[in-house]
């Protein structure tokens, strides 16, 4: 990829760390998450105008406390410690970290000396504490710029050397002016211009495309979803004529869906070799009740439904996926200290002996970067504005085994719920909405009869990036009249709930 301006973020293994990288890149300057223990000589060869140092779930004390390379600190540029990235430059640099007195989770007021950091801040702001450990005695040369009731060093620098650390996390909405204050870091302390750009971006991509396939062919696996559906087009601009575009039916999508992905590859002017593999998806589910179980099982069996259809193209060296970089970090990061939420059938479940190379272009993209970059590319607004779904579609969406019967169940909510948001505007206004279908039955009254019936729970939130959401507060007449419908039209369901969690601590999708 051609050169842009970095900056660092070095993992320590907080479920934060990628929002990190996405506030950064939000400010158009390109930022790569490296794990923490990265070596100089590595993230000198990345040329950083700074480095960040993420937050993390151990404490610094510990004996086998992830750290990092103190050679750093000699690279000479402006250098942020967040929460245990904080903690972490403090004993590194002579300072001393102990339990918090006052553990802090949640929201704090913080005042703040007026300082570059803060620029732009009113006097007090409130920022998001996720702390048990705190620095007791400061490093020689550091002061205190921010302080909150339950942290004295809220927020400490030394400009002299470029150092600067937060204990609060400025990267969560939770934090309303966070932004602000990595834009100072960012821009301000560390000199960047933002050169970070969908145009740049795209032809960037495809330089990096054209030079690593060279002349073999690519079989790129689509879903029809945004993120494949832009992998597609990107692709067929940087190798016209070396790519062959399957499309697995896998028998796990939404209502309609199938034709609807066949259509709008027609219209992209994209040839689609359509594999009808539901049966055997639902044979390979049979008796499944594991999430994990299922994911890594629908991944085999994608890879194996490719396998089956390559034997009738010419050779091909390369398999494409639309992996994105949050499919990649709940996943577990290779090398890095983040726990694995989930595995994808994209990064974690592909079998050892799959005769592809793999290509993943937007594997370092979260999914705004990737509907910008679709944009850049022509494709129309209606297809990049569609809610994402998960790669092993509905069988993820379904607690428990996974039958023929109870995915035409799940599909006849799903649709109806979408339909009612479709027409209502709400579709637009929500990051993701669907139904899942509970492993429990419940007692109702239908008619004059009593009934035992299936439960259905309906989700939708609200997002940026997918890496924290919060529930959408859908009017409650909407609800109602959703609640109805489904009870009204769908055999098999009595009961009809509305998840009003948050991520975390959950997760978006159920499994």
């Amino acid at each position: 990829m051609a050169a842009h301006e970095t900056i660092v973020v070095l993992d320590f293994g907080a479920q934060t760390t990628q929002l990190i990288a996405r506030r950064v890149r939000g400010l158009r300057v390109h930022s790569q998450v490296l794990p923490g223990e990265t070596r100089v000589a590595r993230v000198r060869d990345l040329a950083p105008k700074g480095l960040i140092l993420s937050g993390g779930p151990a404490s610094t004390y510990m004996a086998r406390a992830p750290r990092f390379d103190p050679r750093l600190l000699e690279l000479g540029v402006p250098v942020l410690g967040i929460c245990y990235g904080m903690q972490l430059l403090a004993q590194h640099l002579g300072g001393s970290v102990e339990a918090a007195t006052v553990r802090e989770f949640g929201p704090a007021t913080m005042g703040h000396e007026e300082t570059a950091l803060f620029a732009g801040l009113a006097a007090q702001e409130t920022v998001w504490m996720n702390h048990g450990d705190a620095v007791r005695a400061l490093p020689p040369g550091f002061t205190v710029i921010g302080r909150t009731e339950g942290c004295v060093h809220a927020a400490i620098q030394d400009p002299a050397r470029q150092l600067y650390g937060l204990q609060f996390h400025p990267e969560v909405a939770h934090t309303p002016r966070g932004e602000q204050v990595l834009a100072n870091f960012v821009l301000r302390l560390c000199g960047c211009r933002g050169d970070w750009t969908p145009e740049n971006l795209a032809a960037d991509l495809q330089q990096d495309i054209r030079e690593r396939v060279g002349t073999e062919r690519v079989l790129a696996a689509v879903s029809g979803g945004v993120d494949s559906t832009v992998l597609a087009v990107l692709l067929h601009r940087s190798l016209p004529g070396q790519v062959e575009t399957l499309f697995v039916d896998s028998g796990l999508l939404r209502s309609g869906e199938a034709d609807e992905v066949r259509q709008r590859y027609e219209r992209l002017g994209i040839a689609l070799r359509v594999v009808d593999a539901g049966d055997a998806f639902l044979e390979t589910l049979a008796g499944v009740e594991d999430p994990e179980e299922k994911r890594r099982r629908i991944g085999h069996t994608f890879v194996r439904a490719f396998e089956a259809a390559v034997r009738e193209l010419p050779p091909l060296q390369f398999l494409a996926q639309g992996t994105l970089y949050p499919d990649v970090i709940e996943s577990g990061v290779p090398g890095g200290h983040s726990t694995t939420i989930k595995t994808h059938h994209n990064v974690g479940g592909l079998p050892a002996d799959m005769p592809f190379t793999l290509l993943e272009p937007l594997r370092d993209l979260f999914k705004d970067e990737v509907r910008r970059l679709g944009a850049e590319l022509g494709i129309a607004a209606g297809i990049l504005g569609r809610h994402p779904f998960p790669g092993p579609g509905l069988a993820v969406r379904i607690l428990g085994p996974v039958t023929r019967e109870r995915l035409e169940i799940l599909r006849q909510c799903d649709a109806i719920f979408l339909h009612a948001l479709q027409e209502s505007g709400w579709y637009e206004r929500t990051w993701q909405a669907f139904a899942v279908l509970l492993p429990v039955q419940s007692v109702g009254v239908m008619g004059d009869g009593r009934t035992y019936e299936n439960v259905v729970a309906l989700r939708a939130v609200d997002s940026l990036d997918g890496m924290t959401a919060d529930w959408t507060r859908l009017p409650a007449e909407l609800l109602a009249q959703v609640a109805g419908a489904i009870t009204n039209q769908v055999r098999g369901v009595n009961r009809v709930v509305y998840d009003i969690s948050s991520k975390p601590p959950s997760t978006i999708e159920w499994e």
